[in-house]
This record gives structure tokens, sequence and C-alpha cells, in this order.
């Protein structure tokens, strides 16, 4: 799966929104119902990371297969919204699965 950009982008897309929901979901109720902000300390610094890795994959990927700017957006936008990323995952992965096949003929 890392072998390639697109295989890079979904792993990194992967974590950032599993990042992302671990932040709305665990660490933000932990810091304002519970007094608790070391969570979101952390987990906000993971999630900001894995945002720029996110970012940096997503141009590689759209470079490399030249992805016209609505499929970047689209990109773009499933990153800000909880879960966007995973459903984006469902879209690329008939796409991956096309070019392994490809690459095997």
């Amino acid at each position: 799966m890392l072998k390639t950009a697109l295989g890079r982008f979904r792993a990194v897309a992967f974590w950032e929104g599993l990042s992302f929901l671990v932040l709305l979901l665990i660490a933000m109720p932990l810091k304002y119902a519970l007094n608790m902000p070391l969570g979101v300390r952390v987990v906000g610094m993971a999630h900001g990371l894995l945002f720029v890795a996110y970012l940096y994959t997503l141009m590689m990927a759209a470079i490399e297969y030249r992805w016209g700017v609505k499929r970047i957006a689209v990109a773009f936008l499933a990153s800000l919204v909880p879960g966007g990323t995973f459903w984006l995952d469902t879209q690329l992965r008939g796409e991956a699965l096309a070019l392994e096949t490809a690459k095997t003929r």
C-alpha cells in the first residue's frame, strides 16, 4: 500500500481521519466535561501533524495521477468533515485496485 503515492495518501488519510475523530469524540469531551486539557494538547498536536502530512500526500498523489481541481477540492474538504476521509477512501479504493491490476498485466 505504501509503495505508491495513492497508497501513501490513503494511509495518511486513514490516520488523519482517525485522529480527528479521537480529538472530537474523546479528547474534547474530556477537556470540557472533566477539565482534562492534556488530551486535546496531545491529540491536537498529532492531528495537526497528520493534517499537514495529509495535505502533502494529497499534493503528491494529485501531481502523480494528474487529478483535477475538483478532485483535489473534494479531497481537501473531506479532511474537514468528521469521517470524510473514510468516505474518500471508499472512493479511492477502486482506483487503487485498478492501478494494481494494471501493473500486474
